[in-house]
């Protein structure tokens, strides 16, 4: 089917609808269908003035411009190359850390018809995409101080002419028991590990807009299931996503199983953390031949990327102890339980050179330090993981520095748990990660998150974005830090190209009262 076109499009979708609701009254339709490349649909080509772009039979062109767009249905590349076909969405594949909302890495999505766009936080750790909507309890979009810094919208889905509610005979409708009837609108409500963070409202299906990352950008419109978020709570209503969340895991609800179960890209994607907060992410990718992995561990009843570590260096310490962990980049920090936590801390703290900071309340990290400004951060104790099939996974920033009242205070940047163990995003900086669900392994491997830019836009043709920064690209890069007496200047260090040099620090959001500061290990 990919490589014919129908005459009347929008006539056989509407004929297409009335065979699904099954009121056509036995009338059986035909269609008269050509090659999108045959003489018929070439002369109507010619008369109406679209798709203008028809390479001689048999020409290079010609197969090319075929096996392109069966690579686009199919979700594949037909040869073994490492670069498979993968999507991203229609503004851009860049992220960002925001550090007023979180900490969290942003992108921009385009939801409806006609698209309305929404500052959405990437979450590995759920899985449903929701946006608020027919707000009961919202994040405000005017007044709070994010709001002059981003632009933030409300689905409306009497607006959209592509909405669609999920009744609850819907096999993704996981709340049965709380319908009115098999045909009601299905109703849901996730809570989140954050403490009185919740989302709930009902479940609808519309068109995300996206684009085919490769030599000719394409725009794919794929609908997908998501929460019209009525009601929030928690740190939604602040400090975290006010715009929405978009659930990256492997329930079949989430973008990611809807984009592969529809065969637009293999069942994979990748996300980028650069050191400066800029990132990447898109779906279909399955990394490269000499990235680092490791297997899954599965949870049937509710799979995630869980993985195994066995064993953990800190400085020159190894700890043989094997834990299981959750990869989150929907949790700021990386958080451990007893007896690791304890066993990791201390062994940071048997080896830092620096007085121990007096405990603060108002500081979420117990292992702190005053650091003078001639502070050498060669001689902070490393950190890294070795993974279940002896992969290692080096911690590019083990710390994060705080600056208040003239004095730095450098932390061990884990946060004890009571729960279970997450490796959040602030431990995956500096690489690419790879969440392959048809392998079933989670991969990484060092990467600067520009090398993708300038992949992707030295093959974007005409809607290339290389002019345009990588934030702004998303979006995102919007908020003006002058205005804000509250918060300290943020500063954005790239790597040059010319002496791969790095800046020291970032400023950030302050948070709990202080500013913080991320100190890469150069």
């Amino acid at each position: 089917m990919s490589c014919y076109f129908f005459k009347n499009t929008l006539f056989l979708i509407s004929i297409l609808m009335l065979l699904s609701s099954g009121s056509c009254n036995g009338r059986i339709f035909t269609f008269e269908m050509h090659h999108r490349f045959s003489d018929e649909v070439k002369r109507w080509s010619d008369s109406t003035g679209r798709f203008t772009k028809f390479p001689p039979k048999g020409s290079f062109e010609y197969y090319n411009a075929l096996v392109l767009r069966d690579q686009l249905i199919r979700g594949r590349r037909l040869s073994e190359s490492e670069s498979e076909s993968s999507l991203t969405f229609s503004d851009g594949n860049s992220t960002s850390r925001i550090s007023s909302l979180g900490f969290l890495h942003y992108t921009t999505v385009k939801l409806g018809t006609p698209g309305l766009r929404f500052m959405v936080a990437l979450d590995t750790g759920s899985d449903l995409f929701w946006v608020p909507c027919d707000c009961g309890k919202c994040a405000p979009t005017e007044g709070a101080a994010y709001t002059s810094e981003f632009e933030l919208s409300i689905y409306n889905p009497k607006v959209s002419s592509t909405n669609k509610k999920v009744t609850c005979n819907n096999s993704l409708c996981a709340q049965r028991n709380q319908c009115l009837g098999t045909f009601s609108t299905c109703p849901y409500m996730v809570s989140y590990v954050s403490a009185q963070t919740s989302t709930s409202g009902i479940l609808m299906e519309d068109v995300m807009h996206l684009t085919t990352e490769d030599k000719n950008p394409e725009r794919v419109e794929a609908y997908v299931t998501f929460g019209c978020g009525q009601v929030q709570s928690g740190s939604f209503l602040d400090i975290a996503a006010p715009n929405g969340l978009f659930g990256l895991g492997m329930e079949k609800i989430s973008v990611p199983s809807v984009l592969a179960r529809e065969g637009l890209v293999a069942d994979s994607f990748s996300m980028c953390f650069g050191h400066d907060g800029v990132g990447r992410i898109s779906f279909g990718d399955k990394g490269s031949s000499d990235q680092e992995e490791t297997p899954f561990n599965l949870n049937p009843s509710h799979p995630n990327y869980n993985i195994t570590v066995t064993r953990v260096r800190v400085g020159t310490t190894l700890i043989d102890d094997e834990f299981t962990a959750l990869f989150d980049t929907g949790t700021s920090f990386t958080y451990l339980v007893d007896p690791m936590y304890t066993t990791v801390s201390e062994s940071f703290h048997s080896q830092a050179q620096d007085k121990r900071h007096s405990p603060d309340p108002r500081i979420p990290f117990e292992y702190c330090y005053d650091m003078s400004t001639e502070a050498n951060s060669s001689l902070i104790p490393s950190l890294s993981l070795t993974m279940k099939g002896n992969s290692h996974f080096t911690i590019k920033d083990p710390i994060i520095v705080i600056s208040t009242e003239g004095e730095l205070v450098y932390c061990l940047a884990i946060v004890k748990s009571s729960e279970l163990n997450i490796i959040g995003q602030n431990y995956m900086t500096g690489y690419r990660v790879v969440f392959d669900r048809e392998k079933l392994v989670l991969a990484w491997k060092k990467f600067d998150c520009y090398d993708i830019e300038e992949i992707n836009t030295s093959l974007a043709g005409p809607n290339k974005t290389a002019a345009v920064a990588p934030a702004m690209a998303a979006g995102i890069g919007t908020h003006n830090n002058s205005s804000e007496s509250h918060k300290a200047n943020q500063t954005i260090s790239k790597s040059s190209s010319s002496s791969n040099q790095r800046f020291k620090t970032v400023k950030l959001w302050c948070f709990f009262g202080y500013v913080f500061i991320l100190l890469p290990l150069l």
